[in-house]
């Protein structure tokens, strides 16, 4: 699988950075895919929804981490270069587990996964 095309859309929000458009092997998009400061640095959150009670659930992810990183690295990428582009500095990348672990402590506990709800 191969990433073909990544498009990124800088926001001038508090942690969130920009929102992404990745293609694989010129036949399938996945939107909304987010660039987020965390407290470690950049990383990249995959789409989600909300649902009723709160929590978010993703809507597409990778199964692995070889496939999470090489997205990961391909967004940030072009962050940056959005970025140069834009005449800004390129910041710094970050832990994403750690960021994510932090995350998910400060959060209720998920709803099992077959109980997607639209929110």
């Amino acid at each position: 699988m191969e990433i073909t095309e990544v498009r990124v859309f800088p926001v001038n929000e508090d942690k969130l950075k920009a929102y992404a458009t990745i293609t694989f092997d010129n036949c399938f998009v996945v939107r909304d895919l987010k660039v987020i400061q965390g407290n470690n640095g950049l990383f990249v959150a995959m789409p989600s929804k909300k649902r009723k009670d709160g929590t978010f659930k993703d809507t597409a992810h990778p199964l692995n981490t070889e496939t999470r990183e090489m997205i990961e690295a391909r967004v940030l990428d072009e962050y940056r270069k959005e970025l140069e582009r834009m005449g800004s500095p390129p910041p710094e990348v970050g832990n994403r587990q750690l960021d994510k672990e932090k995350a998910e402590a400060s959060q209720p506990p998920a709803a099992p996964a077959d109980e997607d709800e639209e929110g």
